[in-house]
């Protein structure tokens, strides 16, 4: 399975719109309503595309994959949870086409966002996932985030990861637990 990394472009609107759409669908099949879910249009990602950082997976030219990292805190987060860091990043919109979930597509968009988190330069990535059965807090956990709490933002269940970047000590430890399911977990 070789996959190619990329920046998207405005180009790739259409393209991300069908992916998350796509992933969405997937998971009201699987989860039903009682879900966390936003509005996708292609406003909504073009909104994105301006303000963040979108990564691709492609595959055959074909986006398979894609994520947005943004330096602003998104209104959920609250600080008190984290390491204190000189600037962070936050991971968003985290979404593999539901055909190839489960082959590694996620892992290495991860691995490739931690590179690019690193030659930003940020000191970590953060972000909060959804508290539920639907939540993706399983899968960052085995990418080597840590968790550090959990919260409730307007009625919505959440649990907040992070990976401290930089260091020599969490350097070690995410290149032997990178994606390999062993975690640390923290709760404060």
């Amino acid at each position: 399975m070789a996959l190619s990394f990329r920046f998207a472009t405005e180009a790739d609107i259409p393209a991300l719109v069908k992916l998350r759409l796509a992933v969405d669908a997937d998971q009201e099949r699987r989860f039903g309503k009682n879900r966390w879910s936003t509005s996708i249009s292609e406003r909504s990602v073009a909104r994105g595309l301006r303000f963040s950082r979108v990564l691709v997976a492609t595959q055959h030219g074909r986006i398979i994959g894609a994520l947005r990292m943004e330096t602003k805190k998104p209104w959920a987060v609250d600080l008190r949870y984290f390491t204190p860091v000189a600037r962070a990043v936050y991971l968003h919109d985290v979404n593999v086409d539901p055909r190839r979930q489960r082959s590694g597509v996620g892992r290495q968009l991860i691995e490739r966002a931690k590179a690019a988190a690193r030659e930003w330069p940020v000191d970590a990535i953060r972000l909060d996932a959804y508290d539920g059965p639907a939540g993706g807090g399983p899968f960052y956990a085995k990418c080597g985030f840590t968790q550090v709490g959990r919260a409730v933002y307007r009625r919505v269940p959440l649990v907040y990861f992070e990976a401290v970047l930089g260091s020599e000590r969490s350097d070690r430890d995410e290149d032997r637990r990178s994606c390999t399911g062993s975690r640390r977990v923290r709760v404060r």
